[in-house]
């Protein structure tokens, strides 16, 4: 253990103690990373906001964190999709990489489970990012918003490098 270590704690044990305040109608960065416009991600489905608006984030963390309070919906059995619904009523579809589906949970490590609830900032998932890299995919993930239609309007608040808990979306 270093000096800093000492002084401040680990990095590890401060992220899986990681809390957000909770904001209303605020969908928060899931993970650390890039912001990217929805359509610049490599999957036309995506791309074209089919499944909703949203955002692209290339990640750079290694964990999905809960962007707000709410339950997790569903969970992808090959884990690399998880569906969130926040006590507000926001649909939320977190997409960890492009076409990675076909690594059937390898490099996953799921971290809650389908109908339980979280709090704002709860580890959801853990990914290996080296894992989709050396399979030749895209660590490029997908935000979607899929229920935006029974919503207020959406705004995309964040852009450029973002971290954790940072505010993403708004709606107003």
């Amino acid at each position: 253990m270093g000096f800093f270590d000492r002084l401040f704690g680990s990095r590890a044990e401060a992220a899986e103690e990681t809390r957000f305040s909770g904001e209303k109608m605020v969908v928060k960065a899931p993970i650390d990373g890039i912001v990217l416009p929805l359509e610049q991600l490599p999957d036309e489905t995506f791309a074209a906001a089919i499944l909703g608006p949203g955002c692209g984030i290339e990640p750079t963390g290694d964990t999905v964190f809960a962007p707000f309070d709410g339950r997790v919906i569903s969970v992808a059995s090959t884990l690399h999709a998880i569906g969130l619904e926040s006590d507000e009523g926001i649909e939320l579809l977190i997409h960890i990489g492009m076409d990675t589906i076909t690594l059937r949970g390898s490099g996953f490590a799921l971290l809650v489970q389908e109908g339980q609830t979280v709090r704002a900032g709860t580890p959801l998932l853990r990914v290996d990012l080296d894992v989709i890299r050396a399979a030749g995919l895209s660590t490029e993930s997908a935000v979607i918003v899929t229920n935006a239609d029974d919503l207020p309007a959406l705004h995309l608040t964040a852009g450029g490098i973002v971290s954790t808990g940072t505010p993403l979306f708004k709606f107003e």
